[in-house]
């Protein structure tokens, strides 16, 4: 028997080892099933967590993108707004410019004519105080030559009438010679 107990006491070691092993098995499977729900679960809620954490995410993105849109909106508003004002304001600037420009182009041609008419004027007057001038000297020279012609005839006069047996003094009276 002594050769029976090398095989028996491993044989009932092994049939105790296998029981023990399907037990501690079984409370393993219990276990990693247990594990797993609670992973499944775990990963369930996790799920749903991310979803709503996502859906408040995705809807404060559209509030924030609604937002923007509309400060975006509201700043391009007033970006035309102050275009359409500066717009306004130099179109106004410009059709203040052109009225004084057309004041001044109208003002400009009055001021040419009236600066032609004088020049005119101007020419007429020179015109007419060469023409007074010109008359002028023509009589200064006709009066010149009027003097010569007197002064010439005066010469003739006052040589003929020296030469004149008329104007010659009278020789004069013989006086008598006193006896003393």
């Amino acid at each position: 028997m002594k050769k029976w107990l090398y095989v028996l006491i491993p044989g009932v070691l092994l049939v105790l080892f296998l029981v023990v092993y399907k037990s501690q098995m079984a409370d393993l499977d219990r276990r990693d099933a247990a594990r797993t729900a609670e992973i499944n679960r775990q990963k369930a809620a996790d799920a749903a967590h991310k979803k709503m954490i996502e859906d408040q995410a995705r809807a404060s993105a559209e509030a924030r993108s609604a937002a923007d849109a509309a400060e975006a909106a509201r700043k391009a508003a007033e970006r035309e707004e102050k275009w359409a004002a500066e717009g306004k304001k130099i179109q106004d600037a410009t059709d203040q410019s052109n009225a004084d420009a057309a004041k001044y182009s109208k003002q400009a041609t009055d001021l040419q004519a009236d600066l032609d008419r004088l020049d005119k004027e101007k020419e007429d007057a020179n015109r007419e105080d060469f023409d007074l001038l010109k008359s002028l000297e023509s009589a200064r020279v006709a009066q010149h030559n009027a003097e010569m012609e007197i002064q010439r005839m005066v010469t003739m006069i006052t040589n003929r009438a020296e030469d004149s047996s008329l104007v010659q003094m009278p020789p004069p009276i013989p006086q008598p010679k006193k006896e003393d």
